[in-house]
């Protein structure tokens, strides 16, 4: 499977912003948007002018690599969310967040979205008692995540837990750090995702094709 193996630290630049991809490192004076805070590049340092299109696909790029997911799989997940009730744009972040992995890195028992990928396909967590590998499988109301005997003796997991008090907890989630599970008590909410997305730039940019 195609998968990003440069530095990371290199896309936030582009993005201009932070997309925490880095776990810990992004909240320390080690990041590099506090020490380098343009794109990357010969060029980096020139003004950028973009037109409509750019706009709209720099939107793009910046969801999908904040997610980890790929071009096909990101298509896709719009076109489904087209589908549904409601505003586009919100459907597609909703979708995004229901992400296994996702969910994990919401939950804390994680550093960061690549860091839950990986521990979900090394068969760490369990969903409602049964062991999961696919980190784009979607959790729903009522669903309860927890660790495989594995998951439950992994120092990264424990590691992460430790330090859960220090972000917030999204609403749709309930997390007991003494059993180490988590149930999901509701949906994804538009306004309890803080980095600043223009969804509708990217309806847009699918919308046109």
């Amino acid at each position: 499977m195609a998968r990003y193996t440069g530095s990371v630290c290199r896309l936030c630049r582009r993005e201009g912003m932070k997309l925490f991809l880095k776990g810990e490192r992004c909240f320390t004076d080690r990041c590099s948007i506090e020490r380098r805070n343009y794109p990357p590049g010969q060029h980096g340092q020139a003004r950028p002018r973009f037109s409509d299109y750019g706009n709209q696909l720099r939107e793009k790029q910046k969801v999908r690599r904040l997610y980890g997911v790929l071009e096909r799989q990101f298509r896709i997940t719009v076109r489904e969310a087209e589908r549904m009730k409601g505003v586009a744009g919100h459907n597609l972040l909703e979708l995004l967040e229901r992400r296994l992995d996702n969910t994990v890195y919401r939950l804390g028992m994680a550093t960061s979205r690549s860091e839950a990928r990986q521990l979900v396909r090394h068969g760490h967590f369990t969903m409602n008692g049964r062991r999961l590998t696919v980190p784009s499988a979607r959790v729903r109301e009522g669903d309860v995540i927890g660790l495989t005997a594995r998951g439950a003796k992994a120092a990264r997991i424990e590691g992460a837990l430790d330090a859960v008090d220090a972000r917030a907890l999204p609403a749709w989630l309930s997390l007991d750090k003494s059993q180490k599970t988590a149930e999901i008590v509701g949906r994804p909410q538009r306004e309890e995702i803080t980095i600043p997305i223009q969804e509708q730039l990217i309806t847009e940019l699918y919308s046109s094709r």
